[in-house]
């Protein structure tokens, strides 16, 4: 069987965001680095690829120069638990030079987007009411970073 790795492209940086990332996720870890050699003189000997896993699943970090940035077109999705693993991740990643978006996405210092999304979110937007679910879907619409006394209370109306 075959295996699918996301591959993220950095500049320079992803040796860094992979340590930020290792420290951050459980089950997680660097497994390899590669480095440039001569074909390439103005990098030779700096970090060209990264294996690692986060929370278990394995992932490259490509250091492949500026020419392409990451944006929100590709983004990883936190499944937080609960309240207090979601002001953990937000708090993580927007600090320190990261960003804030809408609906639960952000931005970290690195350029990766993420989506830090309570468990019951899901629950609420599949709700079999079809009034419940919208007003928990309304709710969302209004967040930056996700709440979810408020959406729950939205959800009960």
């Amino acid at each position: 069987m075959s295996a699918i790795t996301p591959c993220l492209w950095f500049d320079t940086q992803g040796e860094d965001a992979a340590n930020f990332y290792v420290a951050l996720f459980p089950d997680s870890r660097i497994t390899s680095l590669s480095r440039w050699g001569a074909e390439n003189p103005d990098r030779e000997g700096q970090v060209l690829t990264v294996e690692l896993v986060l929370d278990g699943r394995p992932y490259t970090f490509l250091n492949g120069g500026p020419e392409f940035t990451l944006d929100e077109a590709f983004s990883l999705q936190v499944d937080c638990a609960d309240q207090a693993e979601v002001d953990r991740y937000w708090d993580t990643f927007v600090g320190d030079g990261g960003e804030e978006s809408q609906c639960g996405w952000c931005r970290d210092k690195f350029g990766v987007s993420w989506q830090v999304v309570p468990r019951v979110l899901n629950e609420l937007l599949a709700d079999p009411d079809p009034a419940r679910a919208s007003r928990a879907m309304r709710a969302m619409l209004g967040m930056k970073k996700l709440d979810v006394a408020a959406l729950e209370a939205a959800a009960a109306g």
